[in-house]
């Protein structure tokens, strides 16, 4: 195997922006906190969340509050998510990437339970060795996820390549974050959750598609 792409898929190869910033507003709502504008969003948003809420109201939340929000965002965002398409060129991009035999897996935040429906709902599952979303609770960063996703990759799913043959293509920077913990490469897409100048920080490859974001990541890989 000369080359394996892991996925993002919130904001990534789902376009799911316009709905997260809704669920957001919504639990904001909740709780009597001010909704904010999609530039406002991208430039504050970050993983772990709670470091999120702490920009924005100026300190971590409580357990309590970090609960609350939470539980109030997952029951919005999954009331709207359906109504959300894959972004643009995506089945395109994952057909001409198996096709070419190369590989390609999902590594996403969303509980996994919810996650592997979706994909499948999407029509696009078979072309993923792997899918895997969070097992556990919410709120934690990617980069430990990063780096057990790739050994199953290769002790369970019988994948043989070497870390820095492997991107990660997202739209946050803890996907560049994770992707280089796990000694990957990373590329990063614009139409998600950060906003250029965000991604930009991390020092990695920024694109605005994610046909730039493959042929980019075809790149790295040869070089």
């Amino acid at each position: 195997m000369s080359a394996h792409i892991v996925w993002d898929w919130n904001g990534t190869l789902l376009h799911d922006v316009e709905a997260v910033l809704d669920a957001t507003n919504a639990s904001f709502a909740e709780v009597g906190m001010a909704p904010i504008t999609m530039e406002r969003y991208r430039e504050l948003y970050c993983v772990p969340v709670p470091h999120f809420y702490r920009r924005l109201i100026g300190r971590m939340p409580t357990q309590r509050e970090w609960e609350v929000l939470d539980a109030a965002f997952h029951r919005h965002y999954w009331a709207r998510v359906e109504a959300c398409d894959l972004a643009e060129g995506v089945t395109e991009l994952l057909t001409g990437w198996s096709a070419a035999g190369r590989t390609q897996s999902i590594l996403s935040m969303s509980p996994h339970a919810h996650l592997v429906p979706l994909v499948r709902r999407y029509g696009v599952e078979s072309h993923f060795v792997r899918i895997q979303g969070n097992p556990g609770a919410n709120g934690g960063g990617k980069s430990e996820h990063m780096v057990r996703h790739l050994r199953q990759l290769r002790e369970e799913d019988g994948l043989a390549f070497r870390p820095e043959q492997v991107v990660v293509i997202g739209d946050a920077s803890d996907d560049a974050r994770a992707a280089l913990a796990a000694g990957a490469r990373a590329v990063l897409y614009t139409g998600g959750s950060h906003s250029r100048s965000a991604l930009e920080e991390v020092g990695v490859p920024v694109v605005d598609t994610l046909a730039e974001a493959v042929s980019v990541a075809l790149d790295q890989i040869s070089s």
